[in-house]
């Protein structure tokens, strides 16, 4: 739900930045600057709205910054591809969303009963197409700009929307990488010969 007061919020940084900078599933937490978008009708809260349900009530390509802390814990992970895609429909061309949660199998995953799943080092390389794993499920392209954890702490990342002929890099997977470096292999061997 976008209320008038939001959509005046929203008119207003567009036109004075060109976008605006989200915080989902911001609570009464909203970063300064930012627009808040919450489940929750608190009073802070600028877009009511689920993030698991997607589209949001947003136009593409509106947002510079998407921030999202210690909400992904808290998600389905059979909708995050989803939920992903949709955070990259709403980002601009190089714009970034930052991501903060609790480091798989921390003490600060396990202590709360409503968390789902958490990431670990090697999750966002799975919306990264310069990475093997993102050919498992070729989501929308992003480039990991910043990939930091502590085991017993949190894990921070920092992906950029990349155009989405990015998401392209081997359209087979990674069976078929193998072969064509076992066939270039083949090949210099008998370029030596």
């Amino acid at each position: 739900m976008l209320t008038k007061e939001a959509q005046a919020k929203i008119d207003l940084m567009v036109k004075k930045m060109g976008g605006i900078k989200l915080d989902v599933g911001a609570g009464d937490n909203i970063q300064n600057g930012f627009i808040g978008m919450d489940m929750r009708p608190t009073k802070n809260a600028d877009i009511v709205h689920n993030a698991e349900v997607t589209p949001y009530p947003l136009p593409s390509e509106i947002c510079h910054i998407i921030i999202c802390s210690h909400l992904v814990e808290h998600l389905n992970p059979s909708k995050m591809i989803d939920i992903m895609n949709e955070w990259w429909r709403l980002l601009k061309e190089g714009g970034q969303l930052w991501l903060s949660m609790p480091y798989a199998g921390s003490f600060g995953f396990w202590q709360d009963p409503t968390h789902i799943k958490t990431w670990n080092e090697a999750t966002a390389t799975y919306f990264d197409p310069s990475q093997f794993l993102y050919n498992i499920y070729k989501p929308k392209p992003y480039k990991i700009i910043r990939n930091s954890w502590f085991e017993g702490g949190n894990l921070e990342v920092v992906l950029e929307k990349l155009p989405e002929a990015h998401g392209v890099t081997t359209p087979q997977g990674y069976d078929n990488i193998q072969k064509d470096d076992a066939k270039k292999k083949k090949n210099v061997k008998a370029n030596k010969r």
